[in-house]
């Protein structure tokens, strides 16, 4: 996994910067890419715009634990 993407998924939503500089990292990743031509400039620009789209629906979905405290009478 690349290092500077960040675990998103906790008790605190991720904010939409967090997501999308997570789905840039994991574009440049994959891509090879840090910035990308001229010419693949569009294809690499719609891939962060659908794997930003993708992982909010995937965090929206997924259940988070909570954490419940126990209350104890005496």
């Amino acid at each position: 996994m690349c290092r500077s993407i960040k675990t998103l998924r906790s008790e605190i939503p991720a904010t939409e910067e967090e997501i999308r500089a997570a789905a840039l990292q994991f574009v440049r990743k994959v891509s090879g890419y840090r910035k990308p031509s001229k010419v693949n400039e569009a294809a690499f620009e719609r891939a962060v715009d659908e794997v930003t789209q993708v992982t909010q629906v995937l965090l929206n979905n997924l259940a988070v634990k909570s954490v419940t405290t126990v209350s104890t009478q005496n």
